[in-house]
This record gives structure tokens, sequence and C-alpha cells, in this order.
């Protein structure tokens, strides 16, 4: 089913603009190189127009939010839409701070969004329009997607979906993917990467590489980036084992194994089943 998509990515290698977090924009430019697209970072409001106006896709990353870069952000968000590249926005911390709650709503309002990136706190923010007490950038625990709460999680992403006309992704334990149509339930990943700070930072602007090499495929594109980015951790993990390795270790052979991840790899490692 991916095969197409990442051949796309590598063969094509889109250029995409980040516009993201400074404590994880190295991490986006390196992770991007690795899985076959290219990065390009600018955040000032007179340069933005101009790179959005050259890249394949453009990543909105909410993470170290300031005055100057709201209207940046907004700015590319309008150009892309205009040349009709997706955006993926990835709403860090959303409800953690009035800021950052607001501006979330002001990009929905004002751009057009293809997909959504975040995990279910930040999310449910985005569904409800209301701060949710999220602790920091992380779930809370409440908000955990479980084998017992899984339908319903379902349910409200592929309704959101509907409502904003955005794919949602959805990451944590279990990761949930979907339009209003259909829905991927992808089970790949590992614990230990909540070690590492970043790894959906880096997601996020995977699937604008995938989405900028796929704009027919989206949802299938975003699936395949979070079953890509679950797997290499997979891998990674036990890479850093072998080698009695800590986090640090774990982040290099994090980017090593999306560098790794071939078509063949993908199929044969993704696990997840299709919801409708």
């Amino acid at each position: 089913m991916f095969s197409e998509i990442i051949d796309n990515v590598k063969n094509n290698v889109p250029l995409v603009h980040n516009i993201t977090n400074y404590v994880t924009v190295n991490d986006c430019a390196n992770i991007l190189l690795a899985c076959g697209g290219s990065p390009i970072m600018a955040d000032d409001v007179d340069e933005v127009e101009e790179i959005t106006s050259i890249c394949n896709a453009l990543v909105i990353n909410i993470g170290t939010l300031n005055s100057r870069t709201i209207e940046a952000m907004i700015k590319a968000g309008k150009k892309a839409n205009e040349i009709n590249i997706p955006v993926i926005l990835d709403p860090v911390g959303a409800g953690a701070s009035k800021l950052r709650t607001e501006t979330t709503f002001r990009l929905l309002r004002e751009v057009k969004i293809s997909v959504i990136r975040g995990n279910m706190s930040e999310i449910k923010v985005v569904g409800s329009s209301e701060s949710n007490g999220a602790r920091g950038v992380d779930a809370n625990v409440a908000d955990t997607v479980t084998e017992k709460n899984l339908d319903e999680a379902v349910n409200f992403i592929k309704c959101l979906s509907e409502s904003l006309s955005s794919i949602i992704a959805v990451t944590g334990a279990i990761d949930i993917v979907a339009d209003s149509h259909k829905a991927f339930v992808i089970k790949n990943g590992h614990p230990s990467m909540s070690k590492i700070t970043g790894t959906g930072c880096m997601l996020t602007s995977i699937i604008g590489a995938y989405c900028g090499a796929n704009r027919d495929n989206m949802l299938e594109a975003s699936a395949a980036a979070v079953c890509g980015m679950g797997l290499s951790g997979e891998m990674a993990y036990r890479k850093t084992k072998e080698n009695d390795g800590g986090t640090s270790s774990l982040r290099m052979h994090l980017i090593d194994y999306i560098g790794k991840i071939n078509s063949e790899i993908l199929e044969g490692g993704a696990r997840f089943e299709i919801r409708k």
C-alpha cells in the first residue's frame, strides 16, 4: 500500500518549508534529509512568502510560539493555500496557554490546513475550542488512546476531520490517522521514543515531506509517515539496547533508521488496520 508513496518521496525530494520550534529545529532538518526530503527553515515575516512559493509543503509548528512568528505562520499559510501546496499544523501545547490555544484557532480560521498532527490532548483542544489544562506539551494521561476507548477515539477523529476538512493524525501509544471516511489505526512504535524530545515535531516534518510528494493521496501518505516513524523507533530501540546505549544513542539511531526505511522494510514492518 505504501510502496508508491515512499518511492515518490525518494524520487522527488520534496522541499519542505518549516516554521518550527527552536528546541527541535536541527532534528527536524536532519530527519527530513534522512527520509528523502529537503528542509528549509525560515520564519521572518519578510521572507516566508518567497520561501513558501518555492516549496512542496509547509510545516507550521507552534512549539516556541511568539508574536513575530505568528504573523509569519499566517502569511506563509496563506501563500501555501494560494499556490495549492499542503499545510501541516503541529499545535504543540495547545491548551497549555491562551496564546497557543488562540493561535491554533486563528490558524484554523485563516489558513486551510491539510493535516493536523498532535497528541490526543492537543487534538481535543482543536476540537473543542477550549483549554483542557494540558500539562505543557505532553498529553494528559486521561486522554490516552487504549483498546478500551479506541472505537470512541476513532469516531471522534473522523468527525473532527469532517468538521475541519483536514486529515487528523493523533500519535501516542496507539496512533490514529483519519479523514472523515477512513481511519488507519497504527500500532508501531516503542515507549522509549517518548524519552527523546521532538519525536512529534520530527514526525510532523516527515508528514510534510510525504504529503508534498503525494498531494493526491495525503491520507495514505500521512499514515505511511506515522508507520515509518514508529517502525524506525522500534529498530532504533533494539539497536540502542544491543549497544548498551541511552537516549542520545536512541535519537541518533532513530534518524539512522528513518534513512534506511524503504518500501520493502515499511511494507514488511507496518502494523495497522483500516476502519471505515
